[in-house]
């Protein structure tokens, strides 16, 4: 790669011209957001779970905007509270058999 300033060739990761010291690359973010939906809908998993299902399929659509940040939890958020309600539902059924069957 060439600077664009002085013309120089240098080496294709550079940030700063080592020859002129003018910026040709952009700095690498070092910061990293909190993808708060992902970790809400992790927690909510537990407990409401239509609730934990709605924020971790919005996190896990955020985390791509976060760095990928809470990625893996959204992800687990989903799985709990899709485990959660099939649970509920089958107890519901269940409790509903045997309350006939009295």
């Amino acid at each position: 790669m060439f600077c664009k300033h002085c013309g120089k060739e240098i080496d294709d990761k550079a940030i700063v011209c080592p020859h002129c010291g003018v910026q040709v690359a952009k700095l690498p973010s070092q910061e990293s957001k909190t993808n708060v939906l992902a970790i809400i809908g992790f927690i909510f998993s537990f407990f409401i779970p239509i609730v934990g299902l709605i924020c971790s399929i919005i996190g896990r659509k955020n985390a791509a905007e976060c760095g990928g940040n809470g990625h893996g939890l959204a992800t687990a958020g989903l799985v709990i509270s899709i485990l959660w309600m099939v649970l509920g539902v089958l107890l519901v059924i269940i409790v509903s058999c045997a309350a006939a069957a009295l």
